[in-house]
């Protein structure tokens, strides 16, 4: 629940290695020859020559040690690699794809830059020894590091003084790849690029080994690139995709979750679900719907229930909405809309209001006959939504002992 938490709360987008190297290579920065496979059959392109290293495109770190780095000399081997890699699980994530590279070598070596919003700064990371043992390497003290201030050609700078005491051709190619790799992380408005290897050649050339990108998602309407690619790849970005179709956040957390949510306020709707877990219940989903979008539809309302529908262990609903601009009766009558064209909700709806109206959509609600419970008060609508799972648990708990 952790990992959602932060990606929820920073807005942040964890690229996968094939799609964040197809970007820096637009940039001009050198990466392997690859392409993508969904299938051992089926390259989305023509292979680049071998040997290959096919990588499993999941978001997380430690793939070469959960065996989703496998390498392949010939097609018999490729196909085989492909056929192990594909559908195998890696830290509870499905793989779906795999990037087939063509294998580099070098002297492995680490670099990245990362984001310190509250300081408006970036943190710069360098070593001439990078690859899977990179942390060992850091508790050796061979990482440098330092700050810079928030420009590509300070970042760059910083690169090259932290560099300094490497030796060639290391100092060489990390000062060659500081500017255009500072460039890029700006011009894509990262939070976080980490290159782990960088190698670098004998004669001083150097290429990306492997990529973590990470982007602020409030950046998509400024870049119509990434908007492109999660669009063409919305079955790798589904979560961010939603909001780019729809205009707002809906995550589903725990597929088997009992707990469905619509709420406004990313900050709030954390609270629910961490007070739902406390409490030993699963939440379904995140949901962060703002009521100002509403503008008299309730098309969004709709979806978020279709979805929350579509929960196959889902026992009740609470909904909380914390009203500004739009009118509680204005809500209300949305909401009776959307309960109407969502019949297969058929859960108990605990709902949450404060704002200007509540009298009145209590009255339309009322008015309505829909089966909604309104409670004012948080603690007590989170008591009410949770009554009905609590009651399941207490009926298939074992009676006392005759």
């Amino acid at each position: 629940m952790l990992g959602w938490r932060l990606r929820l709360i920073d807005h942040v987008m964890m690229l996968l290695e094939h799609d964040a190297k197809s970007l820096l290579a637009e940039t001009g920065i050198p990466v392997p020859a690859g392409t993508l496979a969904h299938s051992p059959e089926a390259p989305t392109t023509p292979t680049p020559a071998g040997p290959w290293i096919v990588k499993a495109q999941v978001p997380v770190g430690g793939r070469g040690k959960a065996g989703g780095i496998v390498t392949a000399n010939d097609p018999q081997g490729l196909k085989s690699a492909l056929a192990r890699v594909l559908g195998s699980s890696i830290k509870g994530h499905t793989v779906l794809d795999c990037r087939i590279e063509e294998a580099v070598r070098g002297l492995e070596c680490y670099l990245s830059f990362t984001l310190d919003p509250a300081e408006g700064r970036i943190r710069v990371m360098a070593s001439d020894r990078g690859g899977m043992d990179v942390e060992a390497h850091a508790a050796g003290g061979a990482l440098s590091s330092c700050d810079a201030d928030y420009s590509a050609d300070a970042v760059a700078q910083a690169v090259r003084v932290l560099v300094e005491d490497f030796g060639e051709p290391v100092r060489s190619a990390l000062r060659a790849a500081a500017q255009p790799l500072a460039s890029a992380f700006f011009a894509l408005e990262a939070t976080l690029l980490e290159i782990n290897p960088l190698f670098v050649r004998a004669d001083g050339t150097w290429v990306i080994g492997d990529s973590k990108l990470v982007v602020d998602d409030n950046a998509l309407p400024r870049q119509p690139r990434l908007t492109e690619l999660v669009r063409t790849r919305a079955r790798a970005y589904p979560e961010i995709a939603l909001k780019l179709a729809h205009g707002f956040d809906f995550v589903v957390l725990d597929p088997a979750g009992e707990v469905g949510l619509v709420t406004t306020g990313a900050g709030l709707s954390m609270q629910l679900i961490d007070e739902i877990v406390e409490r030993g219940y699963r939440p379904f989903n995140f949901c962060d719907i703002r009521t100002g979008q509403f503008r008299g539809d309730p098309a969004r309302l709709i979806q978020v229930l279709r979805w929350i529908a579509d929960g196959p262990a889902i026992r009740s609903v609470l909904m909380n909405f914390f009203a500004g601009v739009t009118h509680l009766g204005e809500l209300a009558q949305l909401l009776v809309v959307a309960l109407k064209a969502v019949p297969e909700l058929k859960v108990p709806i605990t709902l949450r209001i404060i704002g200007n109206g509540y009298d009145e959509a209590t009255a339309i609600l009322r008015a309505a006959g829909n089966p909604v419970l309104v409670e004012p008060d948080l603690e007590r609508a989170l008591d009410v939504c949770l009554e009905p799972l609590a009651q399941i648990k207490r009926n298939a708990s074992p009676g006392p002992a005759a």
